[in-house]
C-alpha cells in the first residue's frame, strides 16, 4: 500500500488509498474504512469499517462487502496498521459507534 495522503478518524491517522482495486496491499494487520467523499467533495463518508489480520488477504476484490460498497459509491479505502488484535478490535468498535457507517448496520 503506497500512499501519501492521511486523514483522521476519531483521532486515529489513516492512509488514503485511492486505487483500492489495484493497490498492492501489505501483509500486515490493521483497521480499514471503505469511504467516499460527500456531494461537496470536502468530507469523507464511511460506508464500512472493519479490521483484519492481513490487508493483502482481506482488501482485494474478494472482500465479501466490496461489490456492495462499490454500488454505494465507495471510491477509497482508508487503512491504518495496528499490530495488536485487542487494539484493532477496540478501534474498529469505537469508530463504528462514532460514525455509524451504513454498511455496518446491515
Amino acid at each position: 500500500m503506497t500512499t501519501s495522503t492521511q486523514v483522521s478518524w476519531g483521532g486515529y491517522e489513516f492512509s488514503v488509498v485511492d486505487t483500492p482495486e489495484t493497490a498492492a496491499w501489505n501483509d500486515v494487520p490493521g483497521v480499514y474504512i471503505f469511504a467516499k467523499l460527500d456531494a461537496t467533495g470536502r468530507w469523507w463518508q464511511p460506508l464500512y469499517i472493519g479490521e483484519t489480520t492481513s490487508f493483502s488477504n482481506r482488501l482485494t476484490t474478494r472482500h465479501e462487502r466490496w461489490q456492495e460498497a462499490k454500488i454505494n459509491g465507495v471510491t477509497h479505502i482508508h487503512a491504518r496498521v495496528v499490530a495488536n488484535q485487542y487494539d484493532r478490535i477496540a478501534i474498529e468498535r469505537q469508530l463504528i459507534e462514532s460514525f455509524a457507517p451504513a454498511m455496518n448496520d446491515r
